[in-house]
């Protein structure tokens, strides 16, 4: 049977979990305090190893935990364990950003773009890739990289944040972001888990990067809600992380995921995406 092991069950790793589960996988994984949706879920705060038997029988891992100021937990922890069972392992992904480009004034970028991280956060994630695409390289773990645009979905997207008042239109001249549909991030990795090519990076996002002020007012149009009314980035009350997503815009090519994955996205724009997820 095939079986995945998610270190870090997230919103991610859950959507990912449950499409499996609906096609008779094993799945198991990680949470901080071991209470998560999932059976068997172990605790793992990033300070200790796993137990010794947990990664027996899996087939499958995906890493959803971000690194943080100490580096990568599951690299730090785990490498050991994943080095000795590494060619048993069928894939193993690792959820990265594409924070881990910076800024390209609005630019393109595909895969072979050079990293140039930011902020502190995504410095952290290019030294994490490099971790993990090494295990790959010297121990033949087979370990692919997906840079995930943001993330949207149930219970996470601008019609919800119009919904409950607190969707604002922020305007900064030639700002843009990329994103994808955590339904489509599940296409992607299972379409990878099909077709593996261990040391293979691909971005994960959707077709069309859009300025975030379109984005809300899609989505209040889609509702029959009031747009919000513009607010300048400079007199935005928003939180330091919040803030520092403004600091990049690029648009994120998603033609690897289709040229040698085959993917085909269910929402290949926010405005598929936004529509499926309009409350009924």
């Amino acid at each position: 049977m095939n079986c995945l092991f998610c270190f870090g069950l997230g919103y991610t790793a859950r959507a990912l979990a449950r499409s499996l589960r609906a096609e008779q996988w094993s799945v198991a994984g990680t949470s901080r305090d071991g209470a998560a949706a999932c059976d068997p879920t172990i605790p793992f705060d990033g300070r200790q190893a796993l137990p010794r038997d947990a990664l027996d029988n899996v087939t499958h891992i995906l890493v959803s935990i971000p690194p943080d100021e100490d580096g990568d937990p599951v690299l730090k922890y785990c490498s050991a364990e994943l080095i000795a069972r590494g060619r048993r392992l069928a894939w193993v992904g690792y959820l990265s950003t594409t924070g881990v480009y910076g800024d390209h004034g609005g630019g393109w970028v595909d895969e072979d773009t050079p990293r140039a991280p930011l902020s502190d956060r995504a410095r952290r994630r290019v030294a994490a890739e490099d971790g993990w695409l090494a295990l790959q390289r010297d121990h033949g773990v087979p370990v692919h990289v997906f840079r995930l645009a943001g993330i949207y979905g149930p219970g996470r997207n601008q019609a919800e944040a119009v919904l409950d008042g607190s969707a604002k239109r922020i305007i900064k001249q030639n700002q843009v972001f990329s994103r994808i549909h955590v339904d489509d991030i599940v296409g992607v990795l299972r379409a990878s888990m099909a077709r593996p090519d261990p040391g293979r990076i691909y971005n994960v996002a959707d077709d069309e990067p859009a300025p975030p002020q379109d984005v809300v007012a899609f989505a209040a149009n889609l509702l029959g809600r009031p747009v919000p009314p513009e607010v300048a980035f400079e007199e935005a009350e928003l939180s330091p992380m919040a803030r520092s997503f403004y600091n990049e815009s690029k648009r994120v090519s998603n033609r690897r995921i289709k040229q040698e994955l085959g993917c085909e996205l269910r929402y290949p724009t926010y405005r598929e995406g936004l529509t499926a997820l309009r409350p009924t």
